[in-house]
């Protein structure tokens, strides 16, 4: 359901119709099914001055009613209030009312008397509708202004991306809503702390409850997330509440819900479909308010065409998705980083924030980061630990990074070297491929030698001979070409 961006609660559901009765029945058939936040109106009279100081998510509307009736009513809502849905209620069952209340920009038409199921349906329907709406306008207002209206929701996150800004808008925007929310990204990317920022920013009142789903068997994902009754199972010698109840009025975060098996896939379906929940043992359903926030490294669209996860759920919890981009697509944020946990290590070892190499900052842009963020805290709390003083050593940074390297390379070799000499039709000489990985090394490490030196495996001094052996050797071939009668460089003359 759609929430106040000030106060993080539901918007009310505004009921209108002049037979009371009908107003408390509707009212606490609609509570019961977790529309909580209800409106009554028993007087026609009364809806517009009422919408011009209170808003609404949906407005469900009665067509035959003293003073002013709905079918007079209605053009006016729509007219002052056109992101609000109208559900018409009426017991004339005539094709020309419906026609004429659809042209007036009634959002559906129910007859009375109507099943609760489907008044339910029709309003959910209505209320979801308006937050789609409102979700969309507030963005377009987001990415106009270029701003933030809650940066602190965001403090734990250290970014200067253009791309990751972005995706803080978003949240902004999608994060006051009751919709599921699905984060995607790597291993390390951060996906918990996104988690934590919709939570923060949708003010919800509740606790913030996270679990790691994974290699949870079916009994147990129930047991966690829903409870059980004092008996369900040999062992169960006491009641207790599961996840859920601890989240009541607050997110309940999944994390690694890609490795869900399919029955607990189903129960968290019905979760989200009907809100309701049963404890292992107990055959009574409990309500649920909590808004499910679920986190994945892998593409469930390819478990989805592999069996391995439920196309309906998919659809469910990406109501809104979040995409974290990987370290290696925004490298412009590893100095940031670099600082902050150098701050953070040396702060929690009780150490004086050690002054990093100008180096280290190139080293770090020609590595390809697979632990994405969480592995560069890890390298930077190791360097820090083993810190004596003065200028940080490069040395443990070159050894993490020669170790996955080296690994990423013996897993690659054989295809590169197939496609790269496999079907060419000229092999390069040893000389040859030692001047293109030397020339290609210069350029990742912007011309430094040692950091260039460590991407080839060898040492500076190594390098350095190399370099000059290069050096006489172009020297020598303009040399030739001038006796020719050729200027090496085409540019000249």
């Amino acid at each position: 359901m759609r929430t106040s961006r000030q106060t993080g609660t539901p918007l009310p559901v505004l009921l209108v119709d002049d037979e009371t009765q009908i107003l408390k029945s509707y009212s606490v058939m609609l509570r019961s099914s977790g529309l909580k936040n209800v409106l009554t109106l028993d007087d026609s009279s009364e809806v517009m001055p009422l919408l011009a100081k209170q808003e609404v998510a949906a407005i469900v509307l009665d067509l035959s009613m003293p003073k002013l009736s709905g079918i007079d009513l209605l053009p006016e809502i729509t007219a002052n209030y056109p992101m609000v849905p109208v559900v018409i209620l009426t017991a004339v069952n005539e094709l020309e009312t419906a026609v004429e209340c659809m042209k007036a920009g009634a959002f559906d038409y129910i007859l009375k008397p109507v099943e609760p199921s489907r008044l339910e349906a029709g309003i959910r329907r209505a209320v979801d509708f308006h937050a789609l709406r409102l979700e969309v306008l507030h963005l377009k207002e987001h990415l106009l202004m270029g701003g933030l209206e809650n940066e602190d929701a965001f403090s734990s996150i250290k970014t200067v991306n253009k791309r990751m800004r972005a995706i803080f808008q978003y949240v902004e925007v999608i994060a006051a809503t009751q919709q599921p929310v699905l984060i995607t990204g790597e291993t390390g990317t951060g996906k918990e702390l996104f988690a934590k920022a919709v939570h923060a920013i949708s003010g919800k009142k509740g606790e913030f409850v996270a679990v790691n789903v994974a290699g949870l068997d079916d009994t147990m994902f129930s047991d966690t997330l829903f409870g059980h009754k004092k008996g369900a199972y040999t062992g169960a010698e006491a009641a207790r509440e599961g996840l859920i109840a601890y989240a009541a009025g607050g997110t309940l975060f999944l994390d690694e819900i890609g490795d869900t098996k399919e029955s607990s896939q189903v129960k968290l379906l019905r979760l989200l479909q009907e809100q309701k929940y049963y404890p292992l043992g107990s055959d009574v359903p409990k309500k649920s308010d909590v808004r499910i926030v679920v986190a994945t490294n892998q593409d469930l669209q390819k478990l989805i065409a592999e069996g391995g996860f439920r196309k309906d759920l998919y659809y469910r919890l990406r109501a809104h998705q979040i995409h974290i981009p990987p370290l290696r697509e925004r490298m412009d944020d590893i100095p940031v980083l670099l600082d902050y946990y150098l701050e953070e290590a040396a702060h929690s070892m009780k150490k004086k924030k050690p002054t990093p190499p100008p180096e280290l900052k190139t080293l770090m842009s020609t590595y390809n980061f697979p632990g994405n963020v969480r592995e560069l805290q890890a390298m930077v709390y190791d360097a820090v630990a083993r810190h004596k003083g003065g200028v940080l050593s490069l040395e443990s940074f070159r050894e993490i990074i020669g170790q996955e390297r080296l690994g990423a390379a013996t897993q690659a070799r054989a295809a590169e070297e197939s496609a790269q000499y496999g079907s060419s039709e000229h092999f390069p000489t040893l000389r040859e491929a030692e001047s293109s990985l030397i020339t290609r090394a210069m350029e990742l490490a912007n011309g430094n030698q040692g950091i260039a030196a460590s991407l080839l495996g060898i040492t500076r001094q190594a390098l350095n001979k190399r370099l000059n052996r290069k050096a006489p050797e172009k020297k020598s071939s303009g040399t030739q070409l001038r006796l020719k009668g050729v200027d090496p460089d085409p540019k000249k003359g």
